[in-house]
């Protein structure tokens, strides 16, 4: 059995009205403040000192975010799963990974990252305690300041800069990331992503010398390699923001 709808031709007919244009998806960065543990052998040791300073302070390490440096260890896997788990029980979350080979960081455990700036000795609660009178004064604010990579940085890795330009005197690889808070400058091949104006810049730029890249970003707005025109992959492109919209232009190669 069929029903039969009939539209007389005195009768209105409202026709679907398009959904308004969604904004584009924006990404910011943001620079907060990290403490760096780094493992001393024997490790059992260096964690008896951990447990010596949970005891005397313990929220010491409530609500802050870590950033694991094994650049002093040679880890295998299993090593570095133990070293993970032990620092979870003591209530410990580490944010990235500094200094560790790429084939230690499979699935699950925290990034790697690559970039960061010191910003002085974090005060235990022993060193506090001791003699109010010796505490440093605050030192004043550093100018922003640029960064000079003289490695590729291999996939995997995550470069983040939030004081000014990156530069990469070699390629950034697939599955790398460089998130600068200025421009971004890649004298090899973009095949990963590169996120320019972290902090909030309109104006900052990416070149690079062989444009091939997973995603690109300038002040939050960003393209995916799947929106970006074929005709500038594996050229010498300057991206840029122009009137809320990434734009590409070529270059002459040095």
């Amino acid at each position: 059995m069929r029903t039969i709808l009939s539209v007389t031709p005195n009768t209105p007919v409202t026709q679907p009205t398009s959904e308004p244009a969604r904004p584009p998806i924006r990404f910011r960065g943001r620079s907060f403040m990290a403490t760096v543990l780094a493992p001393i052998p024997p490790v059992a040791e260096w964690f008896g000192d951990l447990d010596a300073l949970n005891r005397r302070a313990p929220n010491f390490f409530a609500g802050r975010p870590v950033i694991l440096d094994l650049s002093g260890l040679r880890l295998t896997r299993e090593d570095l799963d133990g070293l993970l788990a032990e620092l979870a029980a003591r209530n410990i979350a580490v944010l990235g990974i500094e200094g560790a080979a790429p084939s230690l960081l499979g699935a699950g455990a925290p990034p790697a990252l690559a970039g960061g700036r010191p910003a002085g000795e974090v005060a235990t609660p022993d060193e506090s305690a001791s003699d109010a009178s010796t505490a440093t004064e605050p030192q004043p604010k550093e100018t922003a300041r640029s960064l000079i990579l003289d490695a590729p940085v291999r996939s995997g890795q995550t470069v983040l800069h939030l004081e000014g330009d990156v530069t990469v005197l070699g390629a950034v690889a697939s599955g790398a990331e460089v998130i600068a808070g200025g421009s971004i400058h890649v004298y090899g091949a973009l095949r990963g992503r590169a996120i320019a104006g972290a902090a909030g810049n309109p104006t900052a730029r990416i070149w690079c010398r062989r444009f091939e890249p997973e995603l690109v970003a300038i002040d939050g707005l960003y393209r995916a390699a799947d929106d970006l025109d074929p005709a500038f992959r594996g050229q010498a492109v300057e991206v840029r923001l122009l009137e809320d919209a990434i734009k590409l232009n070529l270059f002459e190669r040095g």
